[in-house]
């Protein structure tokens, strides 16, 4: 694939032009984390680099997955008649989503206090926060599983959709209004260990999105390039709960992990693209072109078409998983070799205020 159908020429130079602007109204987080988050920064080598940061505290939730995919493979060790999860797993679990979380929260920090802030740490953050989002609902299914005392491998599947569409809601706000409503469930959620990545719910989106409207700062005019942003996740959806409703050997309940990694990697390359879109303010691409192979395997996979549908999964998330890494790896490539400007990280406010502007 060229690097070309990644980023455009428009998008790079929208870069060029990009600001960050966030609210931040969380009393938890103004009065309690942020103040947590500036001590630890403080503590930390100059020479670290924010991205290194980001990514590492992205690792450890990876890191989590693969650890409970070995102890849990089929979240079904928690109820009766299965071999626990060790204790000690749950301990390390826990550790490692702290410092996943507390690194998210300084790497901006990090940026603004060794003066290398850019679009791509944002860039970089955010979609790493968006894929995050299924190793970490994908953990918390460990705790109480499958089973007459947990909770039905559908359900879960639905649960992450209201995770993944919560996200991309947050990114949606700010390609219509300029403006990143940070949300209230993120630090709330972290702190009461429920989940990872919900941010506020709808009815603030589309109350923020008609206070633009009133005062003319909404930057598409139209209810379709408005809502366009929302066109490949739910195509996403449809594709991946037709599988799931139709699979000839109900493969959720065969391979909810691998099923579950697919969907949210899937959803991350979506929301990549839309936040390259409201970063470059620039319009959002209809359809990813990803949903169009897909839409294929779907096909294969319902109508029987091949047998074999445990193989299909394992191969179809394979490529989903290096079509992603290529797109983050190809975005990065084409940003560093193509511009040298400096703008603000992600999550760094610049006072205590509640409205970070840069």
């Amino acid at each position: 694939m060229a690097l070309y159908e990644y980023v455009t020429r428009d998008q790079l130079s929208g870069f060029d032009k990009y600001k960050y602007s966030a609210v931040d109204s969380n009393p938890l987080s103004v009065y309690v984390m942020h103040p947590f988050w500036n001590s630890v920064v403080k503590v930390m080598p100059r020479w670290l680099a924010p991205n290194l940061i980001t990514f590492t505290g992205f690792m450890f939730l990876v890191f989590n997955f693969l650890m409970l995919s070995f102890y849990d493979y089929h979240f079904d060790a928690s109820a009766e008649g299965y071999s626990h999860v060790p204790s000690w797993v749950w301990v390390a679990a826990g550790l490692f989503n702290f410092l996943a979380y507390t690194l998210d929260g300084v790497d901006g920090k990090q940026a603004r206090r060794t003066n290398s802030s850019t679009p791509l740490g944002e860039l970089f953050d955010h979609g790493l926060d968006s894929w995050a989002c299924v190793f970490f609902v994908a953990t918390v299914y460990s705790i109480f599983g499958r089973g007459p005392s947990g909770v039905g491998v559908a359900t879960l599947y639905y649960i992450l959709w209201v995770v993944l569409f919560s996200f991309i809601l947050s990114h949606w706000e700010k390609y219509n209004t300029g403006i990143l409503f940070l949300p209230w469930g993120y630090d709330i959620s972290q702190v009461v260990s429920r989940k990872h990545c919900t941010p506020h719910p709808s009815g603030f989106s589309l109350f923020n999105s008609r206070g633009a409207s009133r005062s003319n700062t909404l930057k598409h005019s139209s209810m379709y390039e408005a809502f366009l942003p929302f066109l490949s996740p739910v195509l996403l959806f449809l594709l991946s709960s037709v599988w799931v409703i139709f699979s000839p050997s109900n493969i959720l309940h065969q391979q909810p992990r691998v099923f579950y990694l697919m969907v949210g990697t899937a959803f991350a390359n979506v929301t990549c693209k839309l936040i390259v879109c409201q970063m470059s303010n620039t319009r959002c691409q209809p359809l990813s072109w990803l949903l169009v192979p897909m839409a294929t395997v779907v096909l294969l996979a319902v109508t029987g078409l091949v047998a074999n549908e445990t193989l299909l999964i394992y191969v179809w998330t394979a490529v989903v998983i290096l079509t992603h890494i290529h797109y983050g790896v190809s975005v990065v490539s084409v940003y560093t070799h193509t511009t040298h400007t400096h703008t603000p990280h992600a999550r760094t406010p610049q006072t205590h205020t509640h409205t970070h502007h840069f």
